[in-house]
């Protein structure tokens, strides 16, 4: 069993070295042939021994069905790459001919805009054009005025808000230094007043 798988194997080594003898990777037509020389060839070697066709006719009949099988599979597999090569060469092409349009239709579009602004400029006068920076001048000052209106009307919002928040927070701060100053003032005293100090009699006063 052994020798007659190492014939099979052998027959489809020596099928794929013979098809790539080139130095170029062998098609899935040979591939598929190859393979299926060798699988064909150990089936047909099994049936040949199990039948009157004998282990030597089994094998190369198994080989040679098994390689024609395996090339028409892998024939049809390199028909589908082929197609699938031909749709992305030709998909390149049409988008690399699609950019070049596009980009001429752009420089044709930049050079007739510029040719139409050079012939507007010859028939614009020096009045015109003063008049029209004069205006622009003006607007500009307008846009600066308006701006630095809104922009003090937002510094005394901002100000307000920040001296009642400020003064909310001294208020608070007030409340708080009474409070703990009261209650300083009457731990000292026990909670009670002082008492006032007793009278000192003065000299050349009367006696008991």
């Amino acid at each position: 069993m052994k020798k007659i798988i190492c014939v099979g194997t052998a027959l489809a080594v020596a099928f794929l070295a013979g098809c790539s003898s080139s130095g170029v990777a062998p098609s899935k037509t040979a591939s598929g042939a190859g393979t299926g020389a060798m699988i064909g060839g150990v089936g047909g070697a099994l049936v040949g021994g199990n039948s009157s066709m004998g282990t030597g006719t089994g094998l190369l009949g198994g080989a040679a069905a098994g390689a024609l099988v395996g090339g028409v599979v892998g024939m049809i597999q390199d028909a589908k790459d082929r197609k699938e090569q031909d749709r992305l060469a030709q998909e390149r092409a049409y988008q690399q001919t699609l950019a070049r349009q596009r980009q001429e239709e752009s420089k044709q579009k930049a050079a007739k805009d510029e040719e139409l602004a050079i012939a507007q400029g010859f028939q614009i006068s020096d009045l015109e054009l003063t008049d029209a920076q004069k205006r622009e001048a003006i607007a500009n000052e307008q846009v600066k005025a308006l701006r630095e209106e809104r922009a003090a009307a937002m510094a005394k919002k901002k100000a307000l808000d920040d001296a009642k928040e400020h003064t909310l927070a001294a208020e608070a701060e007030i409340a708080r230094l009474q409070e703990e100053l009261a209650r300083l003032k009457g731990e000292g005293t026990g909670g009670k007043a002082s008492p006032r100090p007793e009278a000192v009699p003065t000299a050349g006063g009367s006696g008991p």
